[in-house]
């Protein structure tokens, strides 16, 4: 492994002039940390801030986050997407209000649901200083790019040696900036794409810089093969009533709602004469009207392309529904959480009428 003074020394000075100015930095309440860390997982920071302060304004401590129902968080969270993550936050928050403490080991603090090496290490530096480094994906891209590191990131031997290597580097009187530094470094300086070299402060040791290698370096295997799925929704309407359903575990967006769906298996997507006969066949019962919302709406999740058609159904009596779909007002609708994809389609609703 390599002498970590050099490194360490330039990262931490580039941090004392360049560090990000963040809400939950210069804080050292575990409550506020960890839920920071939840939230910036797969989000923006630019995003991740309002979500973060929405948060705390609502759930001020654990007990109150522990308290409050798994649908009120689900809320809260809508459009921030990966709803596993706010599942895992209302559990992990039961777990600590029963604990008695926030944990304040590495080790215990992993124990929480939805927190692993990386999150553990972060709120273990950041809250407790604890001496762990925090292994995220810029600290990969920093580490590969500077040490000339072609070892697959995401691959059991290159989380092993990249979290080793960190560890040798790591400050251990300052853990929680060494930590911080090297976020901010990747996600500022050291970007995936055009990243500043000319400005780099490790430009005269980084070994991709000097060998032409940073366009290609982290490398990662090949990603799994992403899965076209097609939804025709049914915005089904009844003497101003609506029927939702709540999607059941095993599938994306687990306990978010939305309008009835027939999902269209017979691959190409499905043309306008095709989705209405699916659902008169879902329905098996007369409507008043029909009217098209939407064609192709396109999302994009980690390894699924959803591609979802959506129809405005109005009847003068409620078809027979399965026992999992509950009648509500239209008018409380945006009391339930939905994921992204229904919410843009409810925004064309508006304009449909």
């Amino acid at each position: 492994m390599p002498r970590c003074d050099p490194f360490t020394t330039s990262l931490l000075g580039w941090f004392d002039h360049h560090g990000r100015d963040l809400p939950w930095r210069g804080i050292q309440d575990p409550y506020r940390i960890w839920l920071s860390e939840i939230i910036l997982q797969q989000t923006r920071v630019v995003q991740g801030i309002d979500y973060w302060r929405r948060f705390v304004d609502r759930f001020p401590d654990v007990q109150s986050l522990a308290e409050a129902s798994e649908d009120e968080v689900l809320k809260l969270w809508q459009g921030l997407g990966y709803y596993s993550r706010a599942r895992n936050l209302h559990t992990a928050a039961q777990q600590i209000v029963a604990l008695g403490h926030f944990p304040n080991t590495f080790e215990e603090i992993k124990q929480l649901k939805g927190v692993g090496d990386y999150t553990a290490a972060a709120i273990a530096s950041f809250a407790f200083h604890l001496p762990v480094a925090a292994v995220d994906g810029n600290a990969y891209r920093v580490l590969a790019r500077v040490f000339g590191i072609d070892t697959p990131i995401n691959t059991t031997q290159g989380k092993r040696l990249f979290t080793e290597l960190a560890q040798s580097l790591l400050a251990l009187d300052r853990p929680h900036d060494f930590n911080q530094a090297m976020m901010d470094f990747g996600a500022t300086l050291c970007t995936p794409s055009s990243p500043q070299c000319v400005d780099c402060p490790l430009a005269d040791r980084c070994e991709a810089y000097i060998n032409n290698k940073v366009a290609i370096l982290p490398v990662k295997e090949k990603k799994l093969e992403v899965k076209t799925r097609h939804f025709i929704y049914i915005y089904l309407r009844c003497r101003g009533q609506i029927a939702l359903h709540r999607r059941p575990a095993g599938d994306i967006w687990q306990g978010l709602y939305e309008p009835p769906m027939v999902e269209w298996e017979r691959g190409a997507a499905p043309s306008e004469a095709q989705a209405l006969q699916a659902i008169e066949r879902f329905l098996a019962a007369p409507f008043t009207s029909v009217r098209v919302v939407c064609r192709g709406l396109r999302h994009v999740l980690t390894h699924r392309v959803i591609i979802a058609d959506c129809f405005l159904v109005e009847t003068d009596m409620r078809p027979s529904l399965s026992d999992d779909y509950i009648w509500i007002d239209e008018s409380t609708l945006d009391r339930y959480a939905v994921p992204r994809l229904v919410e843009r389609m409810l925004d064309e609703i508006v304009n449909v009428g």
